[in-house]
């Protein structure tokens, strides 16, 4: 069976007239150019960003404009290093040597599918997309919102492994040995107010008999009035 990312490569290989043969490295005694480490960082990466730069220039020029304004200018979160963009040729605002891109419209929406789930991308990691994007383009806030953004990606969430120490057998509680001698608690919160000014629910449970107790309280009930109320209503009864 194949997971998604080897049915991806599959479906990319399909649209080329070629035949994959495997060769153990073990046999491999001349080094191939294929084999090889590379000295150079690859040039597919740059051509990617210079394809997204070129499609989206006019649309980010008109945002830049919009977020200087008064009404967009605190969403951005400059924080003053709007005096260190400068303008280049082509009209865009620059930080340094990258393009900056602002909150206004949904420019950094584009450029991050774009990065991601791409059909040559395929999904990289956050570390991975950051350094990828991170020549070319600049935001505040940009490596942050990268990972959140890889952390909601659903294909990630289901075919990427992850990379923790399985979590291990559920443990048994042990059982009392006799009612209310242990208990679990609850409250539920936020309910509309009743005409005794109750606004919560204080859930009791004897972990035993499994018998509930639902007592009225308000949220802003101190520690001690909630150390009485749990005298009265039921260790006098229990």
């Amino acid at each position: 069976m194949l997971n998604m990312r080897q049915r991806r490569w599959v479906e990319l290989l399909n649209d080329y007239d070629c035949e994959i043969r495997y060769h153990p490295g073990k046999a491999n005694v001349v080094a191939d150019a294929l084999s090889r480490k590379e000295r150079v960082k690859p040039l597919r990466v740059k051509a990617l960003g210079m394809t997204i730069q070129t499609s989206l220039i006019p649309q980010i020029k008109d945002a830049q404009q919009q977020a200087l304004q008064a009404t967009n200018y605190s969403a951005e979160g400059l924080r003053g290093l709007d005096k260190k963009l400068d303008t280049k040729d082509d009209g865009l605002l620059y930080f340094k040597i990258r393009m900056w891109i602002p909150l206004f419209g949904n420019s950094r929406t584009i450029i991050l599918d774009k990065a991601h789930k791409s059909r040559y991308s395929i999904h990289p990691s956050a570390d991975k997309m950051y350094k990828d994007l991170k020549d070319f383009y600049w935001w505040p806030g940009m490596k942050k919102q990268i990972a959140e953004y890889v952390d909601r990606c659903l294909t990630c969430l289901k075919v990427k492994v992850e990379h923790q120490r399985p979590s291990g057998l559920l443990q048994q509680p042990e059982i009392p040995m006799w009612k209310w001698d242990q208990i679990s608690m609850d409250f539920i919160t936020k309910l509309p107010r009743t005409s005794r000014n109750h606004d919560s629910i204080w859930v009791i449970v004897d972990r035993l008999t499994k018998s509930a107790h639902f007592l009225p309280i308000r949220e802003d009930y101190s520690m001690d009035r909630l150390a009485k109320l749990n005298v009265n209503e039921i260790v006098s009864r229990h």
